[in-house]
């Protein structure tokens, strides 16, 4: 099997496996706190911060609300999504900025995006696939170690593994391939305990554990 068949057995498999109606994990319902909830996953799972953004969007209803916040009350508010020091500063910062740069609405391109404080690339990609639906991949530690294990890569580089995709991925399965892998990687190669012998993908898996049963690599 070439890599090209095996690209588009890969993605034959995820899409009867795992579908084709790609959702978005992070609570929200505007791109503002879309990309809030988003700064906030940083080591911490969607679990906790949807705990989080259910009280702290009703106490900070919009971008402006967040540019005027204490700065030590939105730490205690974030306090359990962790690093909740650097988080706070940077969603005021970043709100500052929305507000002064860009009227108050969030900007949809790469390069607008990644110049907001505590926005990366892969911040920057939800928000432009889950809000804008421009095609784009994020690389989260699901989408690294499966898209290596998969052979897709052999990158550690976020970015680089984020290009590299870009040239095996057919551009309408982008953002699908995020949802897909993400799902996978939390049910099925989870990163310590993978479950080779129940997974779907394992035909087509250079990297997968042939020793036993749920054996890690």
């Amino acid at each position: 099997m070439t890599k090209k068949e095996r690209v588009s057995e890969i993605i034959r498999i995820l899409n009867e496996t795992y579908g084709t109606d790609a959702r978005c994990y992070l609570h929200h319902e505007t791109p503002w706190q879309l990309l809030v909830a988003t700064m906030l996953s940083a080591q911490c799972t969607d679990d906790r911060v949807n705990i989080v953004t259910k009280d702290l969007f009703v106490k900070y209803p919009d971008v402006y609300a967040f540019a005027n916040a204490d700065i030590k009350e939105l730490e205690q508010d974030i306090f359990s999504t962790g690093f909740y020091k650097n988080k706070a500063k940077n969603i005021i910062g970043c709100a500052k900025q929305i507000i002064e740069r860009h009227n108050g609405e969030v900007p949809s391109s790469i390069e607008e995006l990644t110049a907001l404080d505590g926005v990366g690339r892969k911040t920057a990609n939800v928000i432009r696939g889950n809000i804008f639906g421009e095609a784009s991949i994020v690389v989260d530690t699901h989408v690294k170690r499966i898209s290596n294990l998969l052979g897709l890569t052999k990158e550690q580089d976020p970015e680089k593994i984020e290009y590299d995709l870009m040239k095996v991925l057919p551009k309408e399965q982008w953002i699908l391939y995020n949802m897909q892998i993400i799902t996978h990687g939390r049910k099925v190669c989870i990163a310590r305990r993978p479950k080779c012998s129940e997974c779907v993908l394992y035909a087509v898996c250079p990297g997968r554990t042939k020793e036993s049963k749920g054996a890690g690599k």
